[in-house]
């Protein structure tokens, strides 16, 4: 038996992610000013969508979606699509500051919920002291 649980894991996860979009948004911001510049994104919703749906799971009928445990983690990904300014750089300081607002509420949300896990844990240990 494993005190670290699927959950913890997961919550893991979510904290490397939150941090991975914290220090692409940093150099995106960094780099404002860098001729043709692209901003890069991490890309956790997809792989946020394929972990869900290979969650392991019981089906009642066959004709039900099929689960399977396992998961891929976010990537990094160029925003090459777009140009805002002049000398070719697609970085918009306003949108990068409301993704690292977004970024920083969720970062602490799962920070939150792993840390009440761990107060669980440690209740455990100590015998529901």
């Amino acid at each position: 038996m494993s005190l670290i649980s699927n959950t913890m894991l997961s919550l893991e996860r979510g904290l490397n992610a939150s941090s991975m979009q914290q220090q692409a948004i940093s150099n995106n911001i960094a780099n404002i000013d860098t001729p043709n510049y692209k901003a890069r994104r991490v890309d956790f919703q997809s792989a946020l969508t394929d972990a869900q749906a290979k969650l392991d799971a019981h089906r009642t009928d066959e004709r039900h979606v099929p689960f399977s445990s396992g998961g891929r983690e976010p990537m990094m990904k160029r925003d090459a699509n777009t140009a805002f300014n002049h000398n070719g750089n697609n970085v918009d300081l306003d949108h990068e500051m409301a993704m690292m607002a977004n970024n920083q509420i969720y970062y602490n949300a799962v920070a939150e919920r792993l840390n009440g896990q761990f107060s669980s844990l440690k209740t455990a240990i100590r015998g529901g002291n």
